[in-house]
């Protein structure tokens, strides 16, 4: 690691040339997600970003962080996956109104800022963005000594996408009777880590074992699935009424977002392979099962809804796609219920 300089800003725990030495480490990584739409070069005050040519636009916006999935990259030194993460998240959350992204921003503080780390997760940014079309045009890197500790950082991101007016997808065609598809995630994605981690306390991160095909670590630092390419048939061919993405708040908490206020979810349970990294949680925290699926997406990470009648559409243009219930009406009730599993409504 170079070493820091020694002006009073640094003194008091702030160091400007460290700043400049991350900036030189992720130009080019920001670079290489750009297109002939970005109008400036990183390092200005704003990024410029070209939406000639689109026709009806709607713009659609989300911001989001990775969370304390960040304890486990410090701990085990690995900073890209986090980067990876957040770029499919945000993506995703615009994704479930039938947007495509177009930039990207991203916000890291440190107690300490490490050019190093910052770098490795800019790469994780970089390598996302370039997998789904969407530039990083710019950012900010926050150096605040007292309000991190020494290794601890945070990270979030700001993502803008669009979508035709007349593709917009708000559920507002969702009507009893439908089916509803699911598509499986790649593990916890961002979600429920404080829980995953008090649980999990005190078992080696480098070992495999407890039914886990991988090291622990890895399996939890597996990378937020991004769901786009696999929707994108789908969306094109105007089959699709609603679109959940599972993040905080788990099964029962998201999926109600994407429906009419009428409108229920009816899941059948063991539709969709539970993956064992969430049975090791639940055994290990004590966790009760109505706990875990407002916690936790329990290996569903997607889950949308068509009209009945689309079924073979549906299993042509998204051929991963697994039924995993219906939507029936509330009449007053939860907003997701579970067939098939005691312990759940």
């Amino acid at each position: 690691m170079a070493e820091r300089s020694d002006s009073a800003y640094a003194r008091a725990g702030v160091d400007i040339a460290a700043g400049e030495r991350a900036v030189d480490l992720i130009r080019d990584l920001a670079r290489s997600t750009f297109g002939p739409r970005v109008l400036t070069d990183l390092g200005a005050f704003g990024g410029l970003f070209s939406v000639e040519g689109l026709e009806q636009p709607v713009l659609v916006a989300s911001a989001d962080g990775v969370g304390t999935k960040l304890k486990l990259a410090v701990q085990l030194r690995r900073h890209t996956t986090v980067g990876r993460d957040l770029v499919a998240h945000c993506v995703n959350d615009i994704l479930t109104a039938g947007a495509t992204p177009l930039f990207f921003l991203d916000y890291i503080a440190m107690g300490r800022l490490e050019p190093e780390v910052v770098a490795q997760v800019v790469e994780g940014l970089a390598f996302e963005c370039r997998q789904h079309g969407c530039a990083l045009i710019g950012g900010e890197t926050a150096e605040m000594p007292g309000m991190y500790a020494e290794g601890d950082y945070d990270l979030a991101g700001f993502i803008v996408g669009v979508v035709r007016r007349d593709r917009v997808v708000d559920g507002r065609n969702v009507r009893a009777g439908d089916q509803v598809w699911g598509l499986v995630s790649s593990g916890l994605h961002t979600n429920g880590y404080s829980l995953a981690r008090r649980a999990l306390a005190g078992l080696p991160l480098e070992q495999r074992g407890w039914g886990l095909e991988r090291p622990l670590g890895e399996v939890l630092l597996e990378p937020h699935r991004c769901y786009l390419p696999a929707m994108r048939p789908a969306l094109e061919a105007g089959i699709v009424r609603a679109m959940a993405h599972i993040t905080g708040g788990g099964l029962v908490g998201n999926i109600p977002r994407a429906l009419p206020p009428s409108l229920a979810v009816e899941l059948d349970w063991g539709s969709w392979p539970v993956p064992p990294i969430f049975d090791l949680i639940q055994r290990r925290g004590e966790v009760a099962d109505a706990e875990m699926v407002q916690v936790f997406n329990l290996g569903l990470g997607w889950v949308f809804v068509t009209a009945q009648e689309a079924g073979e559409r549906v299993r042509r243009l998204v051929p991963e796609a697994l039924p995993v219930g219906r939507v029936v009406a509330r009449e007053n009730g939860p907003g997701v219920r579970f067939r098939g599993r005691d312990g759940l409504t």
